[in-house]
């Protein structure tokens, strides 16, 4: 009986056990099949994404086209201005991408905006800025480093401009795929620069400008960086290692941001807003004065109320930072749209000019349906292709919270008002990415120091030297992003140059 009872428990027992392994069984090849749905839902989202911009991007270029034909459809030219159109319109979604990150690329790694938040604010500055207060266009189309005068023929100007319109998009957008942050205002200097020696040879080219803009690839990120760096070391001595935070952040925030407000009083007054005001200096400064008295009046007590029963702490002040960034970004947005939207359709106001005047030396008319072409692309440019860099300069350089962030903003725009009273030709991008870089390395800097006064203090012995690996892993500055920014800064000119001379080259060939 024993033994039957055994038998039976045996038969049932590797019954049940087959049955639990029929279900594992079953329950793994669904998992295996359910896994392998997800990855083909995961890669279908990744193709219908990857897709969906270039799509985008390529209908905006057909729109910009369209439009131009229908706004210029009545001259002999038209073909010119509908292809000048195009890369125009390509070279705004370039911009979008590439350039504006350095405007809200801080705040997003500071978490003091989303990633979505600070799209929708550049988008709505960037174009409010192209719009209402677009750079001088003049300017732009020679940058003074070509006369289009001497140029002669109104054929070969189109072409050149053309030529240099392709060639500063294509090197804006390489540097976009490889994630470097470069200046468009140098790539245009580069292309234009490239295009007129191709035409006249080097003659042409005004070397004590072409100087003075070498010379700002080195003063722009060191001034910015400098300026980043000072003022972060007064907040980390005035409010970030004090004992009663809230107390200095009561007296030093309202300061703080009035200093920033009258830092973009004076940036828009004279660089956003050049196109419908042009003010002297003494004007600027009263202005800027004005702006800064007016600002600690209402800060003060906004402060003294946002800090009401905060604890005692660094994330308090995060906090109190949070919204002068965020303005800080907008203005920032709004100043890059004004002044360089001029990049992407001051060539195409040219050849639009010479196509229809047939006057390539006089003042140049920018019809306001090549202004919106400019804006809108900026904006969807930003959209499509800018999260990318947006994360480069805000998070992966070096780390960002708001303070540092804040420091970064208000470096852009005391350097560009700096530079602009100095007559440098600067870049903003530059600016902004030095900025980041004179933070992550004053960091760097501040902590070493923290840690030797320390053991100095308590008399402990000197540490043994760190190994390669040890020393790169502390670092607060990613130095591979390092050396490719600045490798990427170092190269435009030149690139854009060469890659304009071989385009125009080729248009020579083609439409001669």
């Amino acid at each position: 009986m024993a033994q039957d009872d055994g038998n039976r428990r045996a038969r049932f027992g590797g019954r049940n056990e087959g049955t639990r392994g029929d279900a594992a069984a079953a329950r793994g090849t669904l998992d295996r099949d359910l896994e392998k749905l997800t990855h083909v839902e995961a890669a279908s989202r990744a193709l219908t994404g990857g897709l969906t911009a270039p799509a985008l991007a390529s209908l905006f270029l057909l729109l910009s086209g369209a439009v131009a034909y229908g706004f210029a459809g009545d001259q002999s030219g038209i073909v010119l201005v509908v292809i000048a159109a195009v890369l125009g319109g390509y070279m705004a979604l370039n911009i979008g991408a590439n350039d504006v990150a350095n405007n809200v690329g801080p705040a997003v790694g500071a978490r003091a905006v989303t990633l979505t938040g600070a799209l929708v604010i550049a988008a709505l500055c960037e174009s409010a800025g192209a719009l209402l207060a677009g750079g001088d266009v003049v300017d732009t189309i020679s940058k003074g480093i070509i006369d289009p005068g001497q140029v002669g023929d109104d054929a070969i100007f189109v072409r050149a401009m053309m030529a240099a319109l392709a060639a500063s998009a294509l090197w804006v957008n390489l540097a976009t795929v490889i994630g470097a942050p470069v200046s468009t205002t140098h790539a245009v200097v580069g292309s234009v620069m490239g295009a007129g020696i191709a035409v006249a040879g080097f003659g042409l080219v005004d070397w004590p400008t072409m100087g003075a803009i070498a010379a700002s690839w080195v003063i722009s990120p060191l001034l910015g960086g400098i300026i980043a760096a000072l003022f972060l070391a007064f907040i980390k001595l005035r409010l970030i290692y004090r004992d009663d935070k809230i107390a200095a952040a009561r007296r030093w925030i309202p300061i703080l941001v009035a200093i920033m407000a009258a830092a973009f009083a004076g940036y828009l007054a004279v660089k956003g807003l050049k196109r419908i005001w042009r003010p002297d200096t003494a004007t600027v400064l009263l202005l800027s004065a004005a702006v800064f008295a007016a600002t600690y009046a209402v800060m003060r007590p906004v402060i003294r109320r946002q800090s009401a029963g905060m604890e005692n702490r660094n994330q308090s002040l995060r906090r109190l930072f949070r919204l002068p960034l965020i303005c800080a970004a907008a203005l920032l947005s709004f100043a890059h749209g004004a002044n360089d939207v001029a990049n992407a359709i001051g060539p195409l106001a040219a050849i639009l000019h010479a196509v229809e005047v047939g006057d390539i030396a006089g003042a140049v008319v920018v019809p306001g349906w090549v202004m919106i072409i400019g804006a809108f692309g900026i904006s969807l440019g930003l959209f499509l292709y800018g999260p990318r860099l947006i994360r480069m300069v805000g998070s992966r350089i070096t780390k960002m919270n708001p303070m540092r962030a804040y420091c970064v903003a208000l470096s852009a725009a005391i350097t560009v008002i700096v530079a602009s009273w100095l007559g440098l030709p600067v870049s903003s991008t530059h600016i902004a990415v030095g900025a980041v870089f004179g933070v992550g390395f004053f960091r760097e800097a501040f902590v070493e120091r923290s840690k030797r006064r320390r053991r100095l203090v308590s008399g402990g012995a000197e540490p043994p030297p760190l190994s390669r690996e040890e020393r790169q892993r502390r670092r607060l500055v990613r130095r591979a992003h390092f050396l490719t920014i600045i490798a990427a800064w170092v190269v435009t000119v030149p690139a854009a140059a060469l890659l304009s001379a071989v385009l125009y080259w080729a248009l020579d060939l083609v439409m001669a």
